[in-house]
């Protein structure tokens, strides 16, 4: 029997971007112009990459940190926006999401230099202001300026709005069907076109091996996971987790092992994953449902798997 011109062809497309991988896999029409849209999507990426990077020198978030206090610095809109949502999640989180963490980052060892303990000793004793008091933006005129010295950071929200950006574009070229995923960041468009959902899995916060916690099957919808297990440094024999504390000026202590956030859009679910983890799950599970999300908490007794 034919194939008819309306049967969809399933394709997985990725590249590098932020350090990682992004990915997509997307059904698409017989004939579809595959090179054209992996050159898209890695074109969408290189440009969060290049306004957004803390790695490199001359991004636009970097101009930004180097200008002087009360200097207005002229952005790019989607930088603009990155911004507004991060400060928005700021306040409505109570300051558990921020992105005036740079320095923090970079003395604890998950920028580009190693661990340095001067320079983690005036992180922590840093007097902080909430980004979101201190950060004006003129969104009207693609603005920004600090009230006060500080280093920006976007590492929690980044890679949810480089997902975002990876969904747009499928959208734009009129496909249906696509789960795009940088990291532990993906969203889905639509379900696969035979009806099912698309199949994501749960990892178990294990940080000595992989496998699967649990299943999600999703349509349309974004999830991002925040854990303690895979982006890690080693000081003194401990091992101490990305997630920064921002009342402490250093990585968060007797967090949950993880935090999967369930939201429409990636970047929303990328920066609450990041503000659970900071405010444990009485106050995490409420931020969530404020913001018309869904969570789920993992515990050090799900590292282990279930029992034999």
């Amino acid at each position: 029997m034919p194939k008819t011109s309306t049967e969809l062809f399933r394709h997985s497309l990725n590249g590098p971007t932020m350090g990682t991988r992004w990915s997509v896999v997307v059904y698409t029409p017989r004939g579809f112009d595959l090179a054209a849209l992996r050159a898209a999507l890695q074109s969408a990426v290189d440009e969060v990459d290049a306004q957004m990077s803390t790695w490199k020198p001359d991004s636009d978030l970097m101009r930004l940190n180097a200008a002087p206090v009360a200097e207005w610095v002229a952005l790019p809109e989607p930088l603009m926006t990155v911004l507004a949502t991060a400060l928005d999640l700021g306040r409505a989180s109570g300051g558990a999401f921020e992105i005036a963490m740079g320095d923090a980052v970079r003395a604890w060892g998950f920028g580009p230099l190693p661990a340095d303990a001067r320079a983690i000793a005036a992180a922590m004793a840093r007097q902080r202001q909430p980004s979101h008091l201190t950060l004006e933006l003129d969104q009207a005129g693609g603005r920004a300026r600090k009230h006060v010295e500080m280093t920006l950071d976007l590492c929690g929200i980044a890679k949810g709005h480089g997902v975002d950006r990876l969904i747009e574009v499928v959208q734009a070229r009129g496909l249906a069907h696509a789960l795009a995923s940088i990291d532990g960041e993906v969203r889905a468009l639509g379900g696969q076109p035979d009806g099912r959902g698309w199949s994501v899995a749960l990892e178990r916060p294990d940080p000595a091996a992989r496998a699967i916690h649990s299943m999600f099957e999703v349509r349309d919808i974004a999830i991002a996971t925040s854990g303690d297990y895979r982006h890690w440094v080693n000081l003194g024999g401990r091992r101490l987790s990305h997630t920064m504390d921002p009342a402490r000026g250093a990585p968060l202590i007797g967090g949950p092992a993880s935090v999967t956030v369930l939201a429409g859009r990636c970047i929303e679910a990328d920066a609450l994953a990041s503000a659970c983890m900071v405010l444990g799950e009485a106050q995490g599970r409420a931020l969530a449902a404020r913001r018309g999300a869904e969570v789920v908490y993992l515990t050090e007794d799900d590292r282990r798997g279930p029992p034999a």
